[in-house]
């Protein structure tokens, strides 16, 4: 099966080396034809994890995401969900018949307000048991570094989401199946909501012991979403670990396992977390532009808070603190105030 990568940054750079290392050959598009010729030239991304090193001999690099599409079986999109519209609007719109599609990316599409697959389906045709989602914890810096990470694979077809994780299962990468293919990209969402605010809470000195709790309750308040949206059954503890004829239980609506729970966790307290950081700026008194161009890095978050409040207003769950993120980013709620409201809901 021959991959194509839609996307250069952190998270594409990391795949492509994930890919490669276990000796598939890869497609990989990159705008910037100057990166391109060092990656070829010295081996790595000059831009992102520039310390881990790329078999380029299994790699076919390109400014054209059109030619990485037509040559490859299954597409890996990776790219920012504000940035993945643009990359994809003036393709044509039959290109991907007959192709598979995972996403990266662990956002949602500003401008349409809707999922990666929601949109390929509206604008491409896409059938759903063609997509897949692939999720974390799994922060690129580590992978890079060949630190041990898990990666959860979902779709609606469990054989070939378990044919395409095996494709990614190295030493340092374990991978797991799911069937939970929106639920698992709505925590992915939301996860990032909440590790803004936790960045938040530490900007305005809040100790461990609060943000204990602020993500405690984060993780309550995800669970609740997932249910209103659909979900059935979310629960603590449903794994099943000796399942009858050895065949693996999709983790569907265990909420606190590595896709959920495990992924809130690390986004909310690992430095390397850009929403993390974004939301440490916001908490210490910079302007969402001033904190945007100092890091210099996209952080879902930041658009996410502002598609979930819409997307919320329909669903209706009880989220006081993915709003109140909301509104300190977007409506200019001053972040002490905040989360003094945000006190007042904790348990």
């Amino acid at each position: 099966m021959n991959f194509g990568i839609l996307g250069s940054g952190s998270w594409g750079t990391a795949i492509a080396k994930i890919l490669t290392d276990n000796g598939n050959h890869i497609y990989w598009w990159n705008r910037n034809q100057s990166a391109i010729d060092h990656i070829q030239s010295r081996h790595h991304n000059p831009q992102y994890l520039s310390s881990a090193q790329l078999a380029v001999n299994k790699m076919t690099l390109t400014t054209s995401a059109a030619e990485v599409i037509q040559h490859s079986d299954c597409i890996i999109i990776a790219v920012p969900s504000a940035y993945a519209g643009d990359v994809l609007k003036n393709l044509d719109k039959n290109i991907f018949a007959g192709k598979k599609i995972i996403s990266a990316i662990k956002g949602i599409m500003p401008e349409h307000n809707v999922l990666l697959n929601e949109y390929l389906q509206q604008e491409f045709n896409v059938e759903l048991k063609n997509y897949f989602a692939v999720l974390g914890p799994c922060h690129a810096e580590e992978v890079a570094a060949e630190k041990l990470s898990y990666l959860t694979f979902s779709g609606i077809d469990e054989v070939i989401t378990q044919q395409l994780a095996t494709h990614f299962k190295t030493p340092y990468l374990n991978t797991i199946e799911n069937n939970d293919i929106y639920g698992v990209q709505y925590a992915a969402i939301l996860k990032n909501i909440y590790a803004v605010g936790a960045g938040m809470a530490h900007g305005l000195d809040y100790g461990d012991n609060f943000l204990s709790v602020l993500i405690a309750n984060s993780a309550d308040e995800m669970a609740s979403f997932l249910r209103a949206l659909g979900v059935q059954d979310i629960q603590v503890g449903s794994i099943d670990h000796h399942p009858a004829n050895n065949v693996a239980k999709p983790h569907t609506t265990n909420y606190a396992a590595s896709v959920y729970l495990g992924d809130l966790l690390v986004t909310c307290y690992s430095l390397h977390s850009r929403n993390r950081a974004f939301g440490n700026m916001i908490g210490k008194g910079y302007s969402v532009k001033a904190a945007q161009l100092e890091m210099n890095m996209v952080a879902e978050g930041y658009n996410a808070s502002k598609c979930m409040y819409l997307i919320n207003n329909t669903v209706k769950a009880e989220m006081p603190i993915a709003e109140t993120v909301y509104k300190i980013l977007w409506e200019n709620l001053p972040a002490k105030k905040g989360f003094k409201e945000i006190e007042t809901t904790l348990l």
